[in-house]
């Protein structure tokens, strides 16, 4: 077993790779009450093109199947859900769908080991029939046509379509109900025989473990797998540059909501973690809370709350979003905008440049308080090919000068678009 650690937090992570390929990852927590699982796979709404590793069958798949196959691992032969059954045992218990992953989880202070028993029973035990395939594309169907109804989830949309002309994180993650029409019992289990291989998945826990006990544990529940080989997905070309710069709707909001995003091209893995941080740095200098332009928009009135700020990547996309709620989202971008290029021509305040960069270490150790935090960032950092302690242990090499560069490379004009929904006109 491998450990990795962060000396500056005294944190420690315990790694095994197993026999068949599964990826355990193990974070102690000594003294804590609640343990928190996830087991996710690297299968997520963009994996929808892919040649089959034992057949090189090529299997292009309707949008909405990641999701539509976390809906259906709970259901059972015997007619329970192991949802309800982890519910009544006090387990609180989920799953959810992303753009590159999938994830099962549980967190609890009781009954850790039945809810292992569980989990890794259901994950491990596909059940589908045409009968429940058909039932779930009604409730599915109701979840698309809520979301369809969500200003928040169109604007999001809408901003990728923005971004990307063909790249698949513009489709929306459940699919459309054309789309989850076509999934078929066959169409799944395809889907769950490639991408539920323990070689393509990774599970994470955090509590008070002894993580040499809990491996066997893990390991006793594990059903024997063959090896596969690599799962070879197939996306469309990566593109450079923008598919529009703007787009509107007219939804059920009493003010208008914004999203303005930065395409940008990700780097090499090496640089992933340093310019993470530099952005985040960035964003919070340009419109975070104690930021001027924050403070003469709120002043203004123009800005009702403080802006969400989201860096989203992998090795397919990687953008910038700044969200938030305005009467004329157009000035908001323009200050933004402006504000962009004053920090261009004049460099970084160095005392505001440090005042920021401490604010978000802070907000990175913090994140180390909760089990569930610990555990959904080593998933997702890990799906994406990063090591979460490097977060903390890069930290000091992000100088100004540094972010001064990713300011002038990320921050382009060319490469910023916008997505307002706008109240409904009478």
């Amino acid at each position: 077993m491998k450990i990795i650690e962060s000396s500056k937090i005294k944190e420690k992570a315990y790694v095994e790779q197993l026999e068949n390929g599964l990826t355990v990852i193990i974070v102690p927590k000594k003294n804590t009450k609640k343990k928190y699982i996830i087991w996710g796979t690297h299968f997520g709404s963009i994996d929808n093109r892919f040649i089959m590793p034992k057949t090189e069958e090529e299997v292009f798949i309707p949008d909405g199947v990641a999701h539509f196959l976390e809906h259906k691992m709970f259901e059972q032969p015997n007619g329970t859900n192991s949802l309800d059954t982890l519910m009544a045992l006090g387990i609180d218990a989920n799953a959810y769908t992303t753009n590159d992953h999938t994830a099962y989880l549980f967190e609890c202070t009781n009954h850790f080991e039945e809810g292992l028993n569980e989990l890794m029973d259901y994950v491990q035990h596909p059940y589908f029939t045409d009968e429940n395939v058909e039932k779930e594309k009604g409730i599915i169907g109701q979840e698309i046509n809520m979301y369809d109804d969500d200003p928040s989830w169109k604007l999001y949309i809408n901003a990728m379509n923005c971004m990307y002309k063909e790249n698949p994180i513009k489709i929306d993650i459940a699919g459309t109900i054309e789309s989850i029409s076509k999934i078929t019992p066959d169409v799944l289990y395809k889907c769950y025989n490639t991408f539920y291989h323990p070689s393509n998945m990774i599970m994470v826990v955090c509590g008070d473990f002894i993580p040499e006990n809990l491996i066997e544990e893990i390991k006793k529940r594990l059903l024997p797998k063959e090896n596969q080989g690599e799962i070879k997905r197939i996306y469309p070309q990566k593109e450079d540059k923008i598919n529009k710069k703007y787009e509107t709707a007219q939804m059920e909001v009493s003010v208008p909501i914004f999203m303005l995003g930065f395409k940008d091209m990700q780097n090499s893995k090496e640089e992933k973690v340093k310019k993470h941080i530099a952005i985040e740095i960035l964003l919070n200098m340009i419109i975070g809370k104690s930021s001027k332009l924050y403070a003469k928009f709120y002043k203004e009135g123009l800005l009702l709350s403080e802006p969400s700020l989201d860096y989203e990547f992998s090795n397919e996309y990687a953008h910038i979003l700044i969200s938030g709620t305005s009467k004329d989202p157009k000035k908001i971008e323009q200050g933004i905008l402006e504000t962009i290029k004053q920090m261009k021509e004049n460099g970084l305040d160095e005392e505001h440049f440090e005042r920021i960069r401490r604010k978000v270490y802070g907000d990175y150790v913090v994140e180390y308080n909760s089990v569930g935090d610990i555990a959904r960032m080593f998933l997702a950092d890990t799906i994406k090919g990063v090591q979460t302690f490097d977060y903390i242990e890069q930290f000091e090499t992000v100088t100004k000068e540094y972010t001064q560069e990713i300011l002038k490379s990320v921050f382009k004009e060319e490469n910023e678009i916008l997505s307002v929904v706008n109240p409904i006109q009478n």
